[in-house]
């Protein structure tokens, strides 16, 4: 088990690389710990939680809401739970979520840590320190960051993910590359999505490389101000199409990163918008839907990134240089019209 710690604000947080589960009790006391994970989770590796308390939720983002939470408070006090635990999620980004957020409100704050079970929350939902909920058809609308106290990362929990949630994981490792990283992009260029899941040495390079390049740009913008807000590329229009279709969160985001390259290709002359879709292609997610542009729209204008009557919207100014753009409203809804108007309507 390897150990790395990065300094935020206001806290530490250890990541433990190459762990096993059943090491986890080597970095937190037993008895003051408290496991959320979800039914799915929970089946897949029963075992794993013999001999902790844990409080087992209905998968899936549709219970990532305010009465999910109410629930979970209310085991905690059944638990008696108190100042001095700890809360662990262990599964997706929809468990890391809800655990933080818990974890922050639960008498003003207990420490946290995560276990994360998917590639998506290894790469992504688990690091940063957002944790909140849903509102009805807006995702994350309430919520707050702070920081867990951990990161214990144990790969072979990826064993028993299905297909389409590699896709999922993949969708944001992807986004990564796209803002931050061209070489990054080249090795996912190079690869594909079957190759990656068969060579665990390049996987967990991959992964590691995710890890680093998300922590690094959260150091210096912990609260979404300024060089953080790149993280959002795709997620823009990719959330309100979450919140309306059936698409899981990698779909979603790799149909706003497709649009979002097509804006820069016509707002800012990026060239490799090709590219993108063809890696995107080449591990399993969607790059091409139409969808129903008043209902969708609506949801946008509500994301966190408005301000007043504009967007402040991710572009790619190159492969591997995102940049961050202010978008009239009234523009952006035209500029969506005219690519929805090119796609099928998502069934």
């Amino acid at each position: 088990m390897k150990k790395r710690t990065y300094q935020f604000s206001s806290a530490y947080v250890s990541r433990y690389f190459d762990a096993s589960f059943k090491e986890l009790d080597t970095i937190v006391d037993r008895k003051k710990a408290i496991i959320i994970t979800d039914d799915h989770v929970f089946a897949a590796h029963k075992s794993k939680f013999k001999n902790w308390n844990v409080i087992c939720l209905k998968p899936g983002e549709e219970y990532k809401v305010q009465p999910t939470v109410d629930a979970v408070i209310e085991q905690l006090i059944e638990f008696q739970a108190d100042r001095k635990s700890i809360l662990i999620g262990v599964g997706g980004g929809v468990i890391t979520d809800i655990t933080g957020y818990v974890a922050s409100v639960y008498m003003r704050g207990i420490q946290f840590g995560f276990v994360p079970t998917s590639l998506l929350a290894m790469v992504d939902a688990s690091i940063g320190g957002k944790n909140g909920i849903d509102v009805g058809p807006y995702k994350n609308m309430v919520g707050i960051i702070r920081q867990p106290s951990f990161l214990f990362y144990d790969l072979s929990l990826l064993k028993t993910l299905p297909l389409a949630e590699w896709s999922n994981g993949f969708a944001e490792i992807i986004k990564h590359a796209c803002i931050l990283d061209k070489g990054l992009f080249s090795i996912l260029e190079s690869s594909s999505l079957s190759k990656m899941m068969k060579n665990k040495a390049l996987l967990t390079k991959v992964i590691l490389r995710n890890v680093d390049l998300k922590s690094s740009i959260v150091k210096k913008d912990e609260f979404e101000v300024g060089e953080r807000k790149l993280l959002n590329f795709g997620h823009t229009l990719g959330h309100a199409l979450e919140t309306q279709y059936e698409l899981t969160h990698g779909q979603a985001v790799s149909l706003g990163m497709v649009f979002a390259a097509w804006l820069s290709a016509h707002l800012l002359g990026f060239k490799d918008a090709d590219q993108l879709e063809k890696v995107l292609v080449d591990y399993g997610l969607p790059t091409r839907s139409g969808f129903d542009l008043a209902k969708v729209f609506n949801v946008l204008k509500m994301d966190k990134k408005r301000v007043s009557k504009t967007m402040s919207y991710i572009l790619l100014q190159k492969m591997g240089k995102g940049v961050i753009k202010e978008i009239d409203l009234i523009q952006l809804e035209a500029h969506l019209a005219t690519f929805n108007a090119l796609n099928k309507k998502i069934k």
